[in-house]
């Protein structure tokens, strides 16, 4: 009986939570957005799977679909400007290729004759919706493999994180003492410590991969600021008259923490959860652009290969490459800090809407 009043209890707190949370606009934004990623981040594998995708096309990092094109074979000029040719830039022009590159690599072909070549990148069409990259690769399959692993590293780091502050602050209000002290000291030396750049020195010495970077932002971010702020609530917490009762009955120290002080700081670390992810997608999209992740692709890499390749500096040319990824990672970053505002008006009555 008991069982079921509590299981009663907490769907009626869903419930209650849920109705408060959809009076947030930005919150449903956010989740809108949240839930858009994550339907990429599942489509491709059922693309795939469904041989709706041809792997050897559509793979995005072995992939190969180049278009073909038809160009025209024309001489350039030695001295410019000519009646076609105003300037050495203008020759050949898109629709063309000059003779002289043919010969160079060994093609016969006559001024007038029709050139078949590949089109790399290529620009947005029915067979690739957002374009393909400089090595003929699918920009729109690229996309929903940086979903994957956006989700992948923000919620396993979230998680790793907030687990780790959850348990450290609510032992530190708990416990007190000498423990208290310890941990918000160490707390204090982690604020004190910049993230990117030790990021970029552990880079230096050891090769950085998805789940090592996964582990890592957790675990500072789980030392960190967020256990002095678990550890202010669940003193709040702590002082309230069903934990006096529980400890007047006899409940063990232990029971206590777990039964009662921590439910009660787990909509805080949900909230911190969320606001973590943000962080991390940032921090792997900035690493992955100066190239110190090592990762097959990532919305970094994508952005990191067209600025190495100089299709970042052309402006809106080859605005497929550069574009998608960049918004991607603004929108899903956005995403989730939209719905961690939400969640705060949902568990901080202050700004609740009344």
């Amino acid at each position: 009986m008991e069982n079921q009043n509590v299981d009663r209890d907490v769907k009626a707190s869903i419930k209650k939570n849920w109705r408060l949370f959809k009076q947030s606009k930005i919150g449903i934004t956010g989740l809108i957005i949240v839930i858009f990623f994550g339907f990429l981040a599942i489509l491709q594998p059922l693309l795939f799977l469904t041989n709706i995708w041809d792997e050897a096309t559509y793979h995005p990092v072995v992939g190969y679909d180049a278009e073909k094109i038809s160009r025209t074979v024309v001489e350039c000029p030695d001295q410019y400007p000519t009646k076609e040719y105003p300037t050495r830039e203008d020759c050949p022009r898109v629709d063309e290729v000059n003779i002289r590159y043919l010969k160079a690599f060994g093609i016969e072909a006559e001024v007038g004759d029709s050139y078949e070549s590949n089109v790399q990148p290529a620009p947005p069409s029915s067979r690739h919706l957002l374009g393909t990259d400089s090595l003929g690769r699918d920009i729109f399959s690229q996309i929903m493999e940086g979903s994957q692993v956006a989700f992948l590293l923000g919620l396993i780091s979230a998680i790793i994180g907030v687990g780790i502050s959850t348990l450290l602050g609510t032992a530190a209000a708990f416990y007190g003492g000498k423990l208290d002290t310890y941990l918000m000291r160490q707390s204090d030396l982690v604020l004190m410590l910049p993230t990117l750049p030790f990021l970029f020195i552990i880079s230096a010495f050891a090769e950085l991969k998805v789940w090592h970077l996964a582990i890592v932002l957790g675990t500072l971010g789980g030392l960190g600021g967020t256990v002095i702020t678990i550890k202010s609530q669940a003193l709040q917490v702590k002082v309230k008259p069903f934990v006096d009762s529980a400890r007047i009955t006899g409940g063990s120290k232990r029971r206590i923490m777990f039964s009662h002080i921590l439910p009660n700081v787990a909509p805080l670390a949900l909230l911190y959860m969320v606001f973590s992810v943000t962080g991390a997608i940032a921090s792997e999209s900035v690493l992955s652009f100066l190239g110190l992740l090592n990762i097959d692709m990532s919305w970094g890499i994508m952005i990191y290969l067209s600025q190495t390749e100089g299709f970042i500096f052309t402006g809106l040319k080859y605005w497929w490459l550069i574009i998608p990824a960049g918004l991607a990672v603004t929108l899903l970053a956005g995403g989730f800090y939209l719905v961690g505002r939400g969640l705060d008006d949902v568990f901080n009555p202050r700004l609740r809407r009344r």
